[in-house]
């Protein structure tokens, strides 16, 4: 389903399933060796918390939300909000975190992607370099598994030739073939060849209320990063009445760059390997009682 979808946005595409590879290892020095074992999706709090205007009180802890969805000590991979209240700041959170269980402490491999007060440009840091916890603020999309080796599916796709960005074409595909199901996956991928379109939110959440995507466009500030992108997709196919985020991806390098990923900007030359799990629970945490679509790309 998957390989015929993408022949449809990429110039070659191929998708098979494969063992995962070690990702404890370069490039991706993960805490834990996979993305295999009970896997779940968790879509924690939710963008009405962040926009029209931030609710900051909003703030949840990794180790609490692995409790909530059965599987403490879970590894988590995402994308979401740092907590406020913690960095003092608004940033983005790469969360990578082997969350504590009875007989280990969390280990945090998390990433900051904030902007830089010295230049304006991207400042991406560990988590782990200045803070202790695992906290994260407003809202997060996250797939949670117990970490282990096992059978994943490989999706390998170069040279986009269609509208759609990698992980669109993979929830939109997914969506087509099996309709009114929803089917969610989480994992990784890594934006091999070429540059990206991302966006880092301002340190300073808006003081007049976003209203419309073009106010929270105006509001972001976007760069074009360059490969190799280590990238946290969480996707749904469709949304079965839960107010989900149906897609949310966040990246990480080793070159300093990093944020919310939109599209890559080099088509011709843009390769993508990605490692995917589809999930066999789907958690709802903090649903936001009023909501909109504004602010949802």
């Amino acid at each position: 389903v998957l390989q015929k979808g993408l022949k449809e946005n990429f110039a070659d595409a191929q998708v098979s399933v494969v063992d995962c590879p070690d990702l404890t290892k370069e490039p991706f020095n993960f805490p834990a060796k996979g993305i295999c074992g009970k896997p779940r999706i968790a879509d924690v709090g939710g963008v009405p918390y962040l926009i029209p205007i931030a609710q900051k009180e909003k703030v949840y802890d990794l180790n609490t939300v692995a409790k909530d969805i059965e599987l403490p000590g879970a590894f988590i991979l995402g994308a979401g909000a740092v907590s406020s209240r913690v960095l003092g700041i608004n940033a983005e959170l790469i969360p990578i975190v082997k969350t504590k269980s009875e007989k280990k402490p969390a280990v945090n491999g998390s990433y900051v992607a904030q902007i830089n007060p010295a230049d304006k440009g991207c400042l991406l840091e560990k988590y782990s370099s200045k803070y202790t916890d695992c906290e994260f603020g407003l809202l997060a999309n996250l797939y949670a598994s117990e970490g282990q080796p096992g059978k994943v599916i490989e999706v390998k796709a170069n040279g986009r030739t269609g509208e759609l960005n990698f992980v669109s074409c993979l929830r939109q595909t997914l969506e087509k073939h099996y309709g009114e199901k929803p089917v969610g996956m989480g994992g990784t991928f890594i934006i091999q060849k070429g540059k990206a379109k991302i966006h880092i939110m301002p340190p300073e959440f808006s003081a007049c209320p976003l209203n419309t995507d073009e106010d929270v466009n105006n509001w972001l500030k976007f760069f074009e990063m360059k490969a190799p992108l280590i990238c946290q997709p969480v996707i749904v196919s469709r949304d079965p009445g839960f107010d989900l985020r149906v897609e949310h991806t966040h990246c990480f390098s080793h070159h300093g760059e990093g944020g919310h990923y939109h599209q890559d900007t080099s088509p011709d030359s843009v390769q993508y390997l990605g490692y995917f799990q589809p999930a066999e629970l789907l958690f709802r945490i903090d649903r936001p009682q009023e909501t909109h679509l504004v602010g949802r790309d």
